[in-house]
């Protein structure tokens, strides 16, 4: 425990609290230049972007293709993100290991991705070397040959990456968000199945790539230190016999209006936290509202002087960040709220989160409050112009989403041109509480008295993504409390080892208050609960100095109790059991 008086403790507590509520002055807006663009087709229907920047000696290549993960075949979900992730694993001249070496040489780096809706071969160098990258990646987007033994390990470690990715909540949350706002729109997909990765084939690969990799639906951009006419005869030499082929111009489905509210929880037994994620659909990249829509999000949750932070963070305590996203696809987007929170506060933390949601749909913002934001989004703009590799991006977007030309160099003009009114109008039009998806991962036995209110359904779902029987929960919770007064010895487990923790709860009714003793610190307990057999508690220590919050979640059976202990030190919940003294 720390030495330092308490009153001491106090005073530099409310200091630092005033610092973080009071914002630093805004700096004056930074100048800076986006070159204009040389823009012309080949023959075989590539487009080329050429942005002559000679600032640095680097140049960045990207290959982008009209094409992405919601163009997999209805039955082979994942096929894309194998192709992209294969195509610098072999080449008709060099092995994945030439590649590797030669590239490393060079000083430079290539690689290959994908998401919702493009397809993305990336290429950087110093200028002097930008000829050997851009033969380099000419192979790697026309010559693939998918080896066989690469494939193989591919499909092994995608298969344990996603028995990996189904222990995270994360990943559990956007599995049913994704179900709940797009429905049968391949943009619901989180990942594939095992299945659709164990039946991906050489030949497979093959035809997928000729089919889908071809000019006429591709974008060459170039950014950087190089001589255009030079390039482009470069360009030309090296993609210039690249067959054209048919553009699939794919249909899907609508995603599905929602109406209602709903609940969805997905079950982890014991969690000592609550993943919470409450979504609606969004607009895409190109609708109109873009601008006034990102200076509302700035206010309501983008960052840590936002309504959402302050109020779920810095008020409430109920978490360490709390924030809303926009995200802006090329056919539609979706608007999110997330927040990790203690077991013990999902429900408060959902009363929060809507009464916020609600408050920007009802008043307007204050005339520092969009201030603030828009001169937060001014001024972080060029800075990401800064790098190579940011200016790249940038202009990369502009052209993935077809927008305007001047874009670049107006985007301050049109965020300075929101107005109080258009970020009313927006949030009224797009914000949509009565309609949202609630998803919370969590432990469902805990959260379901907490959250059942919230919604016109409530459902619930187990890690692997089976619908379970909601009575269940609804006979276990909000039994009388068992009586958990007392010492408990505890053992933690701790990579293999075991740690002794113990535990002192004194009890009045469902209220729990106490002591935690740990080898970090000693914790005083002040808002613990008794819900039935199940136990929740945060614990308040000083670690070194500092504050440390312990999350307590435990299951009594008696004498006996187990369940988890976690802090912002440990990177996942660790399992403890033990018996009362």
């Amino acid at each position: 425990m720390s030495s330092r008086p308490a009153k001491d403790r106090r005073e530099r507590g409310y200091m630092n609290n005033d610092l973080r509520k009071t914002p630093p002055a805004p700096l004056e807006p930074i100048s800076f230049e986006i070159p204009k663009p040389f823009q012309t087709t080949l023959d075989n229907g590539l487009r080329l972007v050429i942005f002559e920047h000679e600032r640095l000696p680097l140049v960045s290549y990207r290959l982008v293709f009209q094409s992405g993960d919601v163009n997999d075949p209805a039955d082979t979900t994942g096929l894309t993100s194998a192709v992209t992730s294969l195509l610098t694993e072999g080449t008709a001249d060099y092995t994945s290991l030439q590649l590797a070496e030669k590239t490393e040489r060079l000083g430079a780096s290539i690689s290959a991705s994908s998401s919702d809706d493009f397809t993305i071969i990336a290429a950087s160098s110093l200028s002097l070397y930008s000829s050997d990258v851009l033969h380099l990646m000419a192979e790697v987007a026309l010559r693939p040959t998918f080896p066989e033994e690469e494939l193989d390990l591919y499909r092994r470690n995608t298969i344990e990456n996603l028995k990996f990715q189904r222990s995270q909540p994360g990943f559990l949350a956007n599995e049913q968000v994704g179900r709940l706002i797009y429905g049968d729109h391949p943009y619901s997909k989180a990942a594939p199945s095992a299945a659709d990765v164990e039946k991906l084939t050489r030949e497979m690969l093959a035809a997928f790539h000729a089919k889908r990799f071809i000019p006429n639906n591709a974008m060459f951009i170039v950014v950087g230190d190089v001589k255009r006419d030079e390039l482009i005869a470069e360009i030309n030499e090296l993609f210039g016999d690249w067959e054209p082929g048919t553009i699939v111009e794919d249909a899907f489905p609508m995603p599905p209006k929602r109406t209602t509210r709903t609940v969805t929880i997905v079950d982890r037994p014991g969690s000592a936290q609550s993943n919470i994620v409450i979504s609606n659909l969004g607009v895409s990249r190109e609708h109109p509202d873009y601008f006034p829509l990102i200076v509302m999000n700035q206010v309501l949750g983008a960052g840590a002087s936002s309504r959402v932070f302050m109020n779920l963070r810095e008020e409430k305590g109920y978490t360490y960040g709390a924030y809303t996203r926009l995200d802006f696809k090329k056919l539609a987007g979706e608007a999110e709220a997330t927040a990790e929170v203690r077991s013990a506060v999902t429900g408060d933390s959902l009363k929060e989160f809507f009464y916020e949601l609600e408050r920007i749909r009802v008043d307007k913002v204050g005339d520092d409050e969009l201030a603030d934001a828009k001169n937060f989004l001014t001024g972080v703009f060029p800075i990401r112009a800064e790098t190579q590799e940011g200016l790249t991006n940038l202009i990369v977007n502009q052209h993935l989403y077809g927008l305007p030309e001047d874009y670049l160099q107006t985007y301050r003009d049109h965020v300075e041109a929101v107005t109080v009114d258009d970020v009313l109008r927006v949030a009224r039009e797009h914000i949509r509480p009565d309609e949202m998806a609630v998803v919370i991962v969590g432990d469902a036995e805990e959260v379901l008295p907490q959250v059942a209110g919230y919604g016109s359904s409530v459902e619930i779902f187990d890690t692997d993504g089976n619908a379970q029987d909601i009575a269940k929960y609804e006979r276990e919770a909000g039994s009388a409390p068992a009586d958990a007064a007392g010492k408990w010895d505890l053992l933690i487990d701790f990579q293999g080892q075991e740690l002794p923790v113990s535990l002192t709860l004194e009890q009045n009714g469902d209220a729990l208050t106490g002591v935690l003793e740990t080898m970090l610190g000693d914790g005083t307990i002040a808002d613990g609960r008794i819900d039935g057999n199940k136990l929740t508690a945060t614990a308040q220590a000083d670690f070194q100095g500092r504050p440390l919050e312990f999350a307590i979640s435990g299951k009594l059976n008696g004498d006996t109790m187990s369940g988890t202990l976690s802090a912002p030190i440990v990177p996942e919940p660790l399992p403890f059991s033990g018996s009362r003294a």
